[in-house]
């Protein structure tokens, strides 16, 4: 299947692609994009509404780290998180004046946040092409012959950025986000509502 035809089955079922992570300011995407590791954007949203219109990026730097877990420790690895929380505010209002930088070296360098949400921040904050490789998009991939089983996420990245168009990755990569997220999910996908053929819908039918 030519990728131009993939683009044009993505666009059809995923027509308006965007990211689902609630924010207002550039520091509330990190933070949002670094909690949600290993959890929903639904439940994200429901924990960052809290923490956002309470706290400031200033009040989350100064804030108790206790009372910073006990908001978000429906997320998960809550300890982790409220640190690496605490910390990303720090740096940023230390060496950006509270600003999140178009910087991947600095960025990728802030704890908890790898190339995967680095590359999430760049691309929808500063529109840089950027392949965001998460759950849903490595296991669409392998399912829709973009890349193998035994591709790890970097190799991946770079077999997608091979695949589409640099003018699209930001596009396509939201697309393959939601596609993965509400027709090609993990259990029971949706395979009457995807239009690409792959092994996993012939079993299917």
């Amino acid at each position: 299947m030519m990728n131009k035809d993939l683009c044009e089955k993505l666009n059809l079922m995923i027509e308006n692609p965007v990211c689902e992570l609630n924010y207002n300011a550039d520091y509330e995407l990190l933070i949002a994009v670094m909690l949600s590791a290993q959890c929903t954007d639904k439940r994200v949203n429901m924990v960052t509404k809290e923490l956002f219109d309470k706290y400031s990026l200033k009040d989350i730097a100064n804030l108790d780290i206790k009372e910073t877990e006990k908001i978000i420790k429906s997320l998960g690895s809550y300890t982790k998180k409220a640190a690496y929380m605490k910390a990303i505010a720090n740096s940023l209002l230390e060496n950006y004046d509270g600003k999140v930088p178009n910087n991947r070296e600095y960025l990728e360098s802030l704890p908890g946040v790898g190339r995967k949400t680095c590359n999430v921040v760049l691309s929808e904050l500063f529109d840089v092409p950027t392949i965001a490789v998460d759950t849903h998009v490595e296991r669409v991939s392998k399912r829709i012959g973009l890349a193998k089983e035994k591709d790890d996420v970097h190799i991946i990245e770079k077999k997608l950025m091979k695949a589409f168009d640099e003018k699209d990755y930001n596009r396509v990569n939201h697309q393959l986000v939601l596609f993965g997220r509400y027709i090609c999910t993990a259990k029971n996908p949706n395979c009457d509502k995807c239009l690409i053929g792959c092994k996993h819908k012939k079993t299917k039918e």
